[in-house]
C-alpha cells in the first residue's frame, strides 16, 4: 500500500513539472510572438493611459501601461518606460483619455494652472454671474467673447445713456471659480469668477474694463475661431423706430385753450341740437351743461 502511494506521489510531481514547463513555454511563446510582431510591424512600446485621467491625476503603475505603437507615428514626448512616466510624482496638466499616449507636455510634478499656460499668455479672473455667463453653461475649455456695458462718456450723458462694446474675441476659458476640468459639462448657477487666457494687451483691457462697467461673456461655437469685428451698440439700435422724449424745458408752449361757452340752458327751454361734446358742471346739487367748442 505504501509503495502505491509513493507511485501516486511521483506521478503527481511529474505532472506538475510538465504543467510548469508547458506554462513557461506558452508564455515564452506569447512574448516571442509579440516581439516578433513588433519587429515585423516596426512597433515600439510606449506608455499609454489605462483609463481616463482628469486634470491633476497622479500617475502610477495602475493607471498607465506599455502598449505597442507604430514607430513612424510615435508622438513627441512619449515615454518608453513606466518608471520614467511616473517620475517623481508626475500628474496630468490636461485630461488624458484611455489608450492615449502619455506625453511629457501633459505632465508636471506641480499640476497647477500656471504650468498649463502657454508662453506669453496670462490667466485673468473676471467677476461674473449666471446671467452674465450664458446662464451658467460656460465651462472650462469653452471659447467666449467679452462684452463691456458702460455709460456713454460725456458731460451730457445721463445714467440711462449706455453702450456695449466687444472688448475681446475668441478668448479661452481656463476655469470657472476653482473648477479647471475640461470634462465638466453641467451648468453652474453659483459661478462668481471666470479665469480667461489672454495676452498682455488682453490682460490690460480686462483690468480696465472691470473698472468702467459690467462684463458679460458670450459663448461661442467650439469650432468657430473667427475674430468678432469691433463694434459698439447704442440704445437707439435696440428699437425699430426712433423714439425720443424731449425735456420739459425744451417742449414748445401749447396753444391757448379755446374759452368754454358759459351760456346756461334753461330747463324750460327746449335744448337745441348739439353737435359737439358736452360738459356738465355741478354747483351744489344743481347741474349745468355746457357745450365744448372745438379750437381747431
Amino acid at each position: 500500500m505504501q509503495g502505491r502511494n509513493m507511485i501516486l506521489i511521483g506521478v503527481a510531481v511529474v505532472l506538475g513539472l510538465v504543467a510548469v514547463l508547458l506554462a513557461n513555454s506558452y508564455f515564452s511563446g506569447v512574448q516571442e510572438r509579440q516581439a516578433k510582431l513588433a519587429r515585423e510591424q516596426q512597433l515600439n512600446q510606449i506608455v499609454v493611459a489605462t483609463k481616463e485621467l482628469p486634470f491633476g491625476t497622479l500617475l502610477n503603475d495602475q493607471n498607465v501601461r506599455l502598449a505597442n505603437w507604430p514607430s513612424n507615428s510615435i508622438p513627441d514626448g512619449s515615454f518608453t518606460s513606466i518608471a520614467d512616466a511616473i517620475g517623481k510624482g508626475n500628474a496630468t496638466l490636461r485630461s488624458i483619455v484611455a489608450g492615449e499616449p502619455v506625453l511629457a507636455s501633459k505632465l508636471s510634478s506641480r499640476p497647477t494652472l500656471s504650468a498649463n499656460l502657454p508662453t506669453g499668455q496670462y490667466a485673468v479672473a473676471v467677476p461674473i454671474s449666471a446671467v452674465a455667463a450664458a446662464g451658467g453653461f460656460i465651462r472650462p475649455g469653452d471659447t467666449v467673447d467679452v462684452l463691456l456695458t458702460r455709460k456713454i462718456p460725456g458731460d451730457g450723458a445721463s445714467t440711462d445713456d449706455k453702450m456695449t462694446d466687444v472688448v475681446l474675441s475668441t478668448v479661452p476659458v481656463l476655469a470657472i471659480d476653482v473648477d479647471a476640468s475640461e470634462k465638466s459639462t453641467e451648468p453652474t448657477a453659483a459661478g462668481k469668477t471666470a479665469t480667461l487666457q489672454v495676452d498682455t494687451l488682453g490682460a490690460q483691457k480686462l483690468a480696465l474694463a472691470q473698472q468702467l462697467g459690467v462684463l458679460s461673456l458670450a459663448l461661442r461655437n467650439a469650432t468657430d475661431q473667427t475674430v468678432t469685428a469691433a463694434s459698439t451698440v447704442l440704445p437707439n439700435q435696440l428699437t425699430a423706430r426712433k423714439i425720443y422724449i424731449a425735456s420739459r424745458e425744451s417742449r414748445a408752449p401749447s396753444a391757448p385753450a379755446t374759452p368754454i361757452s358759459r351760456s346756461v340752458m334753461s330747463p324750460a327751454t327746449s335744448a337745441p341740437r348739439r353737435s359737439g361734446p358736452m360738459m356738465t358742471i355741478f354747483r351744489g346739487s344743481e347741474p349745468s351743461q355746457y357745450e365744448v367748442q372745438r379750437g381747431y
